[in-house]
């Protein structure tokens, strides 16, 4: 075998093997399992609720519109959107 040939077949199995380390890698990170919520999980209809209050005090005027985008950016956090 010549030496220009085996080198190619070299490069070819360490390109092969870098390609099923990259796989492998993939699929672990795929496999992996989601961390844990940092806060418990409260009820769809809950969160919901809240939020609609919200909006009708805003609308009522008892919540200035920082205060309200605040709220309302944390209730939508804690919605469950799949």
């Amino acid at each position: 075998m010549s030496q220009a040939r085996f080198q190619k077949q070299q490069r070819e199995k360490a390109r092969r093997e870098r390609a099923a380390a990259k796989w492998a890698k993939k699929a672990e990170r795929a496999n992996a399992e989601a961390p844990e919520p940092t806060e418990p999980a409260r009820a769809q209809d809950e969160v919901l609720a809240e939020l609609a209050a919200l909006h009708a005090r805003f609308d009522a005027g008892d919540v200035e519109f920082e205060e309200f985008e605040e709220r309302k950016q944390r209730l939508t956090e804690q919605l469950d959107v799949r």
